[in-house]
């Protein structure tokens, strides 16, 4: 079951740089949040600081009111590669962080994951033996199965070609619909932004703070070709554009 995620003037520095200047985020249960903003801005930063990576920053995140500390369960992170283990099969990997992986409950779990990933038939396959795309989808299984509150993606289809994106984002979607996390999705695609999400969050250059938040109106499910989400798409160019802009000047 989904629970809202806050992010409250949220600070953090490497050293004497200033990374995230004051980031204030709250997102509503159930809801999927894109966050995109430019190349450094610290994005990726800011999901290692929600997924409890790195406790070292000034401010506060929770998830459904209580304070993230480090690690939690209730927190699933996908990264940009699968980071599977090789000498497990897929149903072995997406078990992995389940209490018992070899009891029934955990065999159905997995079976369950694995076959909104559109993945049952290859349960039994080495990491080597499937195409990066389905390896994707079972890094996705492996973060799902444990049926996490929220579900954070940190660039998950930047390594994959268009067609292959394409269709784990409709497998994505599919997930989403059965296990309903709270979602914070990193993309520097500001296609796959407005396709995926309920509202796209522009970070603006670091120390990052929100520029913009722009809701997606279209219902689900989505037309790729809406003129709404071309609409959309050209309003975060522009912003984006606009604030190279200013730093350029600043500069």
């Amino acid at each position: 079951m989904s629970r809202p995620l806050a992010v409250s003037a949220v600070r953090k520095r490497f050293g004497d740089v200033p990374v995230i200047g004051g980031v204030d985020i709250g997102v509503p249960a159930g809801e999927i949040l894109a966050l995109v903003g430019p190349s450094g801005c610290g994005k990726s930063t800011l999901l290692r600081l929600i997924a409890g990576l790195d406790t070292h920053y000034a401010g506060e995140i929770s998830v459904d009111g209580s304070v993230i500390c480090g690690p939690d369960p209730r927190v699933g992170l996908v990264f940009q590669e699968p980071r599977l283990f090789p000498w497990l099969t897929l149903a072995q990997n997406v078990a992995f962080g389940l209490h018992d992986p070899d009891g029934a409950e955990a065999r159905r779990l997995v079976a369950d994951a694995l076959a909104v990933m559109g993945l049952a038939s290859f349960a039994h396959a080495l990491p080597k033996h499937v195409s990066g795309g389905m390896a994707q989808r079972a890094a996705l299984a492996r973060a799902l199965v444990t049926e996490p509150q929220v579900l954070l993606l940190d660039e998950p289809f930047s390594s994959l070609d268009a067609f292959t994106r394409m269709k784990l984002q409709d497998h994505l979607l599919a997930a989403w619909q059965r296990y309903r996390p709270t979602l914070v999705l990193v993309t520097h695609d500001l296609d796959e932004a407005v396709y995926l999400a309920d509202r796209v969050v522009l970070l603006s250059e670091r120390p990052s703070r929100v520029q913009d938040v722009l809701r997606v109106a279209p219902a689900r499910p989505r037309d790729r070709r809406d003129p709404s989400l071309l609409g959309l798409r050209v309003a975060l160019l522009e912003a984006l554009h606009l604030e190279r802009g200013a730093v350029g000047a600043a500069s």
